[in-house]
């Protein structure tokens, strides 16, 4: 991957930076096996310089392990850097003049750059200071680091990292749903539980009344049996009264009537037919005879034109 250090209209000067892709794996493995892949992968010099020298150039030195990395600097962005696999005062004297030079060969401004040292280093302050004739800023790690544009993730990590995150919102949609369906199937169950537990109270009670309805409703039925002795609209006395005082005029006449506990008939004979329909309609208008539903067939019609019927009343 590549920076942009500056840019002016006939040139640009950049910062590149380039890494094997099997060291880099095996740097990675323990994440890689555990399914975490990174989301940016970049030079830990560069982001200590966007850090601490965001403008200008500078020249930061700072353990890592067991080394000392010495990195150049332009406007926050990394120009050169060596790693010291000894960091005592007599390798500096040989190294850092050497590194200094080889950063001027190169185009890059090191002899007025700003000198930061890490703190860990505390005691190369005068030696580095001697040497780059320059003074010497002691920098700490506990500023949060700057974003840096550089990123050094391969290709192949980026979508194998964008799958991933597409299955994990996937796998977290899924768990959505599932706790949606486990909540409903949660809520159907305490409903069918509620249910049953009001179906049981109802029985109990249904049980707990049984002999008082058993009772209400055998009391009911003697006193449907006794309605015709006792009840006065249905003696046939009265019934019959009131079937004579429904006939329309004297051109109908009653010819039979008979009557059981729950049910009467009456025949009769009227001069038309219309007479005879005209006296149903009446027997049905009585209010003394609201107790009885009346059905009357097509009357007959006898050979003198006179009109037979027969009324059935069934007490309601």
């Amino acid at each position: 991957d590549f920076e942009l250090i500056e840019q002016d209209e006939s040139e640009s000067v950049v910062s590149a930076v380039a890494i094997r892709n099997e060291q880099l794996a095996e740097m990675a493995s323990p994440l890689l096996e555990r399914g975490y892949i990174p989301r940016q992968i970049t030079v830990y010099a560069a982001q200590r310089a966007s850090t601490h020298a965001p403008t200008g150039s500078a020249v930061l030195i700072y353990p890592e392990g067991e080394t000392l990395v010495y990195a150049v600097t332009e406007n926050g962005k990394l120009s050169l850097a060596r790693v010291f696999q000894d960091a005592n005062g007599d390798q500096l004297q040989v190294e850092l003049p050497q590194l200094r030079l080889s950063a001027e060969l190169e185009g890059i401004d090191a002899s007025s750059s700003s000198v930061l040292l890490d703190e860990t280093c505390y005691e190369m302050r005068d030696t580095v200071q001697e040497i780059l004739s320059s003074p010497t800023e002691i920098v700490g790690i506990e500023l949060p680091p700057a974003p840096v544009k550089l990123n050094l993730l391969p290709e192949s990590w980026r979508r194998r990292r964008l799958q991933l995150a597409r299955q994990s919102e996937w796998r977290q949609r899924l768990l959505w749903i599932g706790g949606a369906y486990g909540g409903l199937v949660l809520l159907l169950l305490a409903y069918l539980g509620l249910l049953r537990f009001q179906v049981a109270r109802l029985d109990r009670r249904i049980a707990h009344d049984a002999p008082g309805t058993e009772f209400v409703r055998a009391t009911e039925a003697k006193w449907k049996a006794l309605a015709p002795a006792i009840d006065t609209h249905y003696y046939p006395v009265e019934i019959l009264l009131h079937v004579f005082e429904s006939l329309p005029s004297a051109d109908v006449r009653i010819t039979a009537y008979n009557q059981s506990a729950r049910q009467i008939s009456v025949d009769g004979e009227a001069n038309t037919a219309a007479l005879a329909y005209q006296f149903i309609e009446k027997v049905k208008k009585n209010p003394d005879l609201r107790a009885f539903q009346f059905d009357m067939a097509a009357p007959r019609i006898l050979p003198n034109n006179h009109a037979q019927f027969r009324l059935e009343g069934r007490a309601k």
